[in-house]
């Protein structure tokens, strides 16, 4: 499952490029599916079995039960060493797709990839490499100093790339806080300078905000794009004071997200090289935090004299090509129902981790997701001896590019293997193994005419407590199909400590309730696919979310849904919430953002800086490309509830 990182975490954790307005919060910013319904019990339930007597002669083929032992079995070898983790773009991640490749085809289910194979390829964005030179000089007096690349700076991996000289200036954190009537750049010119700011945010900001933690001006990506904004041509960061016992490190190259590139140079100097730049213009690095912490006042300058600096960096985006693997079980029409999981996780970490001190350890998703993809492979286990016997078809999916932005899936609806119109609806799997106290979370209820009825005669004897929600978008793959109008149902377990951790192993795996709720989703799944209408689609106007990339964690409500591919240059967005600031002035799904409130949109990083420096009730003009062609619009910001 995919870490939601919102502008409500530590600074090094920007958002990812999603909307976790569209989903469960944790530590990572997830935040869990609201309950807006519960199971009919009674005398409703009473009707529901009644009324199914009457409709037992067209009642679906019954299958066997889910194995408990094979579906665990699937798990252990999803999470052996060999497959490192199922990092996208690594040897494991392809080991897991050869064993699922394998086991659809020994099952008799049919391609349904491209060019009558398992697969669908798709390339996607796995990280940055320092490539070529990468240098840092400053220049002071005549004299000029070389600093040692990874030992006195480093860039960040979503710095620009290219060149930057100019003088150097001073200013305090980086910040433009208008909430706080605090700014950093106020009277002072950083056009085409290298500008050099603090870690973190003024103490007053936090006090200010209730003390709830540090604000969004703390955040990395905050800093870069402000700088940029205003003109900088470069931006130094230094960790300044020191906590008891803290060392001053450089962060380690591609530990902290952010998009692909931040549209300045940006880069990291130890705080001893920043206080000697400052030592000649006669300032104190440390004197200089003192005061403005103290005074919650800005004090920046520009450092002036013979003193500059001249920065070189060069950054290769790396890419992989990865497979979706897909196959059909053929029934009597062309309709299908599909039935998914992603079956990437993190590999040996990273900046998903949730266990930062252990990155570079394999974490092997015994949960996220090898229970999603475990139950994929025994639903098509116990599913295959139905082939032709149902009125419509079942599509098995299982997703690579999950963890990067729900890609896989978003592959998939961009470039179907079979026609969209068809599919029926989509039922997904992620985090299935770990059901605590019979607890399930069923979410996207709403989405379909026909799905809480489908699923509460499925669950009817299950013993479970089911806890549904009605909207389909949170932080998985039906995401992408209900932003193509497909019902969709997204099964959940809940979440854990050990979440996206080396912690979440196979041997922590309940498989018993997991096997009972695969018998939920199956039986599911067949009243869908043998009832004679298909489940009409229907908008579920949710309730204005907190968090989340693209509308904020806090502060305005903008409505619009990403889309979770990957456009150069803008947001596009998947699709408008009902009734949101967004439909009301018109915006449609398709359309890519590109301007808002006069500052240009490069990416979803862009957007959330722009939409939380905006205030409610706000009109601003926004600008979007529709079918290529621009579009303006007046959107009046609303209060989130």
């Amino acid at each position: 499952m995919q870490t939601a990182k919102t502008d409500s975490c530590v600074a090094c954790h920007p958002p990812r490029t999603y909307d976790s307005n569209l989903g469960r919060t944790c530590h990572s910013g997830r935040r869990e599916e609201s309950a807006f319904g519960r199971a009919l019990t009674g005398f409703t339930g009473f009707l529901i079995v009644l009324a199914s007597t009457f409709v037992a002669a067209s009642a679906p083929p019954a299958v066997s039960n889910a194995d408990p032992h094979r579906f665990l079995d699937d798990i252990k070898a999803l999470t052996t060493p060999a497959m490192e983790g199922r990092g996208n773009g690594s040897k494991g991640l392809t080991r897991a797709r050869h064993l699922i490749e394998k086991r659809y085809k020994d099952l008799g289910l049919e391609p349904a990839g491209v060019n009558g194979s398992y697969l669908q390829p798709f390339t996607l964005i796995t990280g940055a490499q320092l490539k070529g030179k990468n240098e840092f000089a400053v220049v002071t007096g005549g004299k000029k100093r070389e600093l040692k690349a990874k030992q006195e700076f480093v860039p960040f991996s979503f710095s620009s790339s290219g060149s930057a000289q100019g003088a150097i200036v001073f200013a305090g954190y980086g910040a433009t806080a208008d909430e706080f009537q605090y700014d950093d750049y106020a009277g002072i010119d950083v056009k085409d300078k290298i500008v050099v700011v603090l870690r973190y945010e003024p103490p007053s900001f936090a006090v200010k905000e209730g003390n709830h933690g540090m604000t969004r001006h703390s955040q990395l990506v905050t800093k870069a794009i402000n700088a940029r904004n205003h003109g900088a041509k470069a931006l130094v960061l230094v960790s300044g004071k020191l906590g008891e016992g803290e060392e001053d490190l450089l962060t380690r190259f591609g530990s902290v997200s952010g998009p692909e590139d931040i549209g300045i140079i940006f880069a990291q100097v130890k705080n001893d090289v920043a206080a000697e730049w400052l030592k000649a213009a006669g300032k104190s690095l440390a004197e200089m935090q003192k005061q403005i912490d103290e005074s919650s006042k800005p004090a920046s300058f520009e450092v002036g004299g013979s003193q500059s600096a001249a920065v070189t960096v060069s950054i290769k985006t790396t890419r992989a090509t990865v497979d979706n693997v897909l196959a059909y079980l053929p029934g009597k029409s062309d309709e299908y129902v599909i039935i998914g999981a992603h079956y990437d996780h993190l590999g040996r970490g990273n900046f998903d981790s949730l266990a930062p001190s252990q990155i570079g350890q394999i974490h092997p998703g015994a949960d996220d997701n090898g229970s999603g993809t475990a139950g994929v492979l025994e639903l098509a286990r116990i599913m295959a001896p139905l082939k032709g016997q149902l009125q419509r078809g079942i599509l098995f999916e299982s997703f690579a590019g999950e963890e990067l932005g729900l890609l896989g899936s978003a592959a998939w609806v961009k470039d179907p293997t079979r026609p969209l119109d068809k599919a029926v609806a989509m039922l997904n799997m992620d985090m299935i193994g770990r059901i605590k106290n019979e607890k399930v979370y069923i979410g996207g209820i709403g989405t379909g005419s026909t799905l809480k009825t489908a699923v509460e005669q499925a669950a009817a004897n299950s013993g479970f407590k089911i806890e549904y929600s009605p909207g389909g978008y949170s932080s998985s793959d039906h995401t992408s199909f209900v932003a193509k109008k497909i019902p969709v149902l997204f099964f959940f377990s809940g979440l854990h400590a050990d979440y996206h951790k080396p912690s979440d192993t196979w041997d922590k795996i309940d498989p018993e309730p997991a096997a009972r709720l695969l018998g939920v989703v199956a039986s599911t799944a067949e009243q869908l696919a043998d009832a004679p209408e298909r489940p009409a689609f229907q908008v579920v106007a949710e309730d204005k979310p907190a968090g989340g990339s693209g509308s904020g964690g806090y502060g305005p409500y903008f409505g619009s849904i990403p889309d979770f591919g990957q456009v150069e240059n803008g947001v596009k967005f998947s699709d408008v919430r009902p009734a949101s600031p967004a439909a009301k002035a018109g915006l449609k799904a398709g359309d890519i953002l590109v301007e808002f409130g006069g500052k240009p949109i490069k990416n979803l990083y862009d957007f959330t800086d722009a939409l939380r420096r905006s205030k409610i009730g706000q009109v601003v003009e926004v600008k979007v490309l529709r079918d290529g062609q621009p579009v303006t619009a007046s959107v009046k910001l609303e209060q989130r509830k």
